[in-house]
């Protein structure tokens, strides 16, 4: 029989429900592949950061059986450097190698509990100072929109919740069954870049041109060998304009979007048709097959036939 993970939700006093709501909507959209439950510290019911509480059907014991747990965000004023003896009990539950995941603020818990020390993490760009000085052990990457260090995954704020969820059916399942998912719930499947393009920044001059028109010709022209001067020149900007412009509407520089965005190519055709790997590097801009290797291999960790190994069971 397919094994079904179970996802338990642990949902803190201040919580906020569109948050606390993610997990639920994303899993429980992939097929059966989850199952969500919802806990407290106590099993009572938590007040919200809204005006209302919610009631939920399990306690702390629901982590013990947790083959992943996701901290929601909480209000900021309820953080704190220390857990309480509550929190502390409850998270001493979860079972070794269990998957932890964060969204927005809960970064805070699990960092306060010591679950983050010596990983890269990342939490909502508007505390991310704050959480830099309260946790030093941690490595806090605030510019992108999640993190995944191995088994603990960190999100920023609010919607990048539904980014890392995503990636996790992606991860488990493959593109295509997340590519589903992100149907039902009428979301993109991979948001471009990071938080970065949505920190608080001068507006632009009205007369100011966007880069996405050439962002949209970059993805029909993967596979030509794509330059900065060729993206500038589509563009009609200087290389120098261009490459700012680009950077704060996309909170990246255009080097590493295209290698993000043959990579993301590149793990559908592995997934979806029976091409070589210098056939797939081929179409998706890579030099060649050893280049396509070396950035699948630095993006999530194996090898494009291990991917493929991995993944022909959705086909």
């Amino acid at each position: 029989m397919r094994h079904v993970e179970r996802i338990v939700v642990l949902a803190l006093d201040g919580v906020y429900p569109f948050e606390l709501g993610i997990p639920s909507r994303i899993f429980g959209a992939a097929d059966g592949r989850y199952e969500v439950v919802t806990c407290t510290v106590d099993g009572r019911p938590v007040r919200t950061n809204a005006d209302f509480s919610v009631t939920v059907d399990h306690g702390p014991e629901a982590l013990r059986t947790a083959d992943t747990v996701v901290i929601a965000a909480i209000a900021p004023a309820r953080l704190a450097v220390e857990p309480s003896d509550e929190l502390t009990a409850a998270l001493g539950q979860i079972r070794p190698g269990a998957r932890l995941v964060s969204i927005c603020t809960g970064a805070f818990v699990l960092a306060a509990a010591g679950l983050l020390d010596g990983h890269r993490a990342t939490t909502h760009w508007q505390v991310a100072d704050e959480f830099r000085r309260l946790f030093p052990r941690v490595s806090l990457d605030p510019d992108v929109l999640f993190v995944d260090d191995d088994s603990v995954l960190t999100s920023a704020g609010a919607a990048s919740g539904i980014d890392v969820c995503l990636h996790i059916v992606r991860k488990d399942h493959g593109s295509a069954l997340a590519n589903k998912v992100a149907r039902r719930c009428v979301v993109p499947p991979l948001r471009e870049g990071g938080q970065a393009q949505y920190i608080e920044q001068p507006v632009p001059e009205p007369s100011a041109t966007s880069t996405a028109a050439t962002r949209a010709w970059a993805l029909a022209h993967l596979d030509d060998p794509l330059t900065l001067t060729d993206l500038a020149g589509h563009a009609r900007m200087s290389l120098r304009t261009f490459a700012r412009r680009f950077n704060d509407e996309v909170g990246m520089s255009p080097g590493r979007w295209l290698i993000q965005q043959r990579v993301s190519r590149a793990r559908h055709l592995l997934e979806s048709s029976d091409l070589s790997v210098d056939q797939i590097a081929g179409e998706v801009g890579f030099a060649t097959g050893t280049s396509l290797r070396q950035h699948l291999h630095a993006a999530i960790g194996v090898s494009p036939q291990a991917y493929r190994r991995t993944f022909q069971a959705t086909r």
